[in-house]
């Protein structure tokens, strides 16, 4: 088993790598005078079966295009096998058509992967479930919710709820709330005026008296997060934190949670957090190399890794 590692986030693919014991491939992923990107690989993969760690993350096109330049040299330099390993999907929340004429991106990447050779994908809460159907490749989608539930259960006592921001988060939040000893469920009935807008319209379920939890895979600008965090103080909510798998956090989110009725929010490190979310006194980051190193020991070792989730 090899290990080669992206620019996305390079502390998560050597917290990987010390997991496994096993040191980085020595290669050199740089670019040209016109940006175009260029992977070198400095030592004999051939005959391996080599794992690819790499976050389609903001910058995403350029973090995706290394990825692929990435498969295509370990595919010329005759790895046996080459599983790519993206903690965190870029383009996933494009998997369908919203309106006419447009496009299903999380497809097209998906295309993308496999045809540049890569013969297995692993992934962490992915935005949807279809989307391992998108690969005519294997694909392991692992879990973030026993690495949240261990979290939550050392740092609360009792009263807690778990809370889905949305409606199509129900599936996500029930099953976070079973590893919590069957804690009670809440959902946040919202109405999205425009992309990136939300208004929060009610809270189903009691709420009061709750160290309530809110549970998502995805903070992005944070505005729903937020709302939400409020509405659930207002309905006489104990306190209100947010565990979210992938911190994008993009513009001015991290302002916003610092400025929010948020007591904490926890995310991984799928994402390599920005400067600004490291300050954050509200934001703190939850390791999942354990969870993805497991995964890739699993794979190359050909045993269960759902067992992982048991």
């Amino acid at each position: 088993m090899k290990l080669m590692a992206g620019n996305s986030n390079l502390p998560l693919a050597r917290a990987i790598a010390g997991y496994l014991e096993v040191p980085l491939t020595d290669a050199s992923v740089r670019r040209f005078a016109d940006e175009e990107i260029f992977v070198e690989i400095h030592e004999n993969v051939r005959g391996e079966d080599l794992f690819i760690l790499q976050s389609t993350s903001y910058p995403a096109n350029d973090n995706l295009m290394e990825l692929l330049i990435a498969i295509d040299a370990c595919k010329r330099a005759s790895a046996k096998r080459i599983t790519a390993v993206i903690p965190y999907f870029g383009y996933a929340r494009q998997d369908r058509k919203p309106g006419p004429r447009t496009p299903i991106s999380a497809k097209l990447v998906a295309n993308l992967i496999t045809e540049a050779g890569a013969d297995r994908v692993l992934s962490v809460d992915l935005h949807a479930g279809q989307i391992q159907g998108f690969f005519d490749i294997p694909t392991d989608n692992l879990y973030a919710a026993p690495t949240m539930a261990a979290d939550i259960q050392a740092r609360y006592d009792g009263d807690l709820m778990v809370v889905s921001p949305d409606v199509g988060g129900v599936v996500r939040a029930r099953a976070l709330a079973k590893r919590l000893d069957n804690a009670p469920l809440a959902i946040v009935d919202k109405r999205r005026e425009r992309p990136g807008e939300s208004e929060v319209m009610n809270i189903i379920g009691d709420v009061s008296g709750r160290n309530c939890i809110l549970i998502d895979d995805i903070v992005d600008s944070g505005g729903t997060l937020c709302n939400a965090a409020q509405a659930l103080l207002d309905a006489g909510a104990k306190s209100v934190a947010a565990y979210i798998t992938h911190g994008v956090l993009s513009g001015g989110a991290v302002a916003r949670v610092d400025k929010s009725a948020l007591k904490e929010l926890v995310i991984t490190d799928s994402i390599l957090p920005t400067d600004a979310a490291k300050d954050s006194t509200r934001i703190r980051i939850l390791p999942i190399a354990p969870l993805i190193g497991e995964a890739v020991r699993r794979i190359a070792d050909e045993s269960s890794v759902s067992s992982l989730f048991d």
